[in-house]
């Protein structure tokens, strides 16, 4: 297992350097590492042209990991994300020649812009870290960490990811409009794309599986899994459509740990949960009345309902 001092130098590191390309998101990409250290996948949904694929590629540099981007469009088929069987004439047998899926870091940029039946292709590589193709299992490389990027569902030639696939990502976040000042840093700075290509890794795949298995032993305390129950919980209250399910209250207690090795902690504290938890819940809740509310406003409503044991 890796130092705990090592570990927390890296993360800082790798923090610093992805913030010079990205200025002024650093929740944004503190979320985006918490999701990665649960060992989780990402969704990021906003307007096009706010930096979302450039977090991806950054992540990927900084990190060392292999990096592949899928471009979901209407007419992307499952075999353009898995890979296909091939024929070999000389040898008389099918070889399998993988697709973009066996790389560590996918990007699937736009993702719902392809049809259900291609999203779905995903779903097995998520969940299993393999896939299946014509009866035969392929393990997919490790670490392995999916961002998918989505649309607001109002613009034209959208599908609908659906809830269970929804819940395949642990976190969803935004990035937003820059303030005027990092606005202005990006307008008289260096092209994104050029600085780019002078990241160095700063950790590699080894030490990030390493940094995984920290996260584990992060301490929790009976008193916060009994918060955590309370939290899930009350989302089953009837005030939406569906409550959290078990597998998004294994998501928010592997984010919580994440979140405190980020922080420097060997603890999990009440303030880590309520920190991760807009981004576990806006794209897991609805309102039985269709109510408008932000992911942060939604987390509020559920964190001032449920007192602190």
């Amino acid at each position: 297992m890796m130092d705990a001092d090592t570990c927390i130098y890296e993360l800082n590191a790798i923090r610093e350097t992805i913030g010079k390309i990205i200025i002024g998101k650093e929740r944004a990409i503190r979320l985006s590492l918490t999701c990665l250290l649960a060992n989780g996948h990402l969704l990021i949904e906003d307007v096009p042209g706010v930096g979302k694929t450039t977090l991806a590629h950054s992540l990927a540099r900084v990190l060392g990991l292999e990096y592949q981007r899928i471009q979901f469009t209407s007419d992307l088929l499952p075999a353009d994300i898995l890979g296909v069987n091939v024929y070999d004439r000389e040898t008389g047998s099918f070889h399998f020649h993988p697709g973009p899926v066996f790389s560590q870091l996918i990007l699937a940029d736009e993702i719902n812009r392809a049809t259900p039946k291609t999203q779905s292709a995903l779903l097995e590589a998520m969940e299993e870290q393999q896939v299946s193709i014509e009866g035969i299992t392929h393990v997919l490389p490790s670490p392995f960490f999916v961002i998918a990027t989505q649309n607001p569902l109002e613009q034209a030639g959208t599908f609908p990811l659906p809830e269970s696939q929804l819940d395949r990502f642990i976190l969803r976040i935004s990035l937003g409009y820059p303030d005027a000042e990092s606005e202005r840093a990006l307008l008289l700075g260096q092209d994104r794309r050029e600085l780019l290509k002078e990241l160095d890794p700063v950790t590699s795949p080894e030490r990030i599986r390493a940094m995984q298995a920290q996260v584990g032993h992060i301490q929790c305390s009976s008193a916060l899994i009994d918060y955590i129950q309370q939290l899930i919980q009350w989302t089953r209250n009837g005030q939406y459509q569906q409550g959290l399910s078990p597998r998004a209250g294994l998501a928010l207690l592997r984010s919580g740990r994440a979140w405190a090795l980020l922080d420097g902690r060997d603890y999990v504290l009440p303030e880590d949960i309520q920190a991760v938890l807009p981004s576990l819940t806006g794209h897991r809740l609805v309102h039985q009345n269709h109510s408008v509310m932000t992911a942060e406003e939604q987390a509020r409503e559920i964190i001032d309902s449920v007192p602190i044991p």
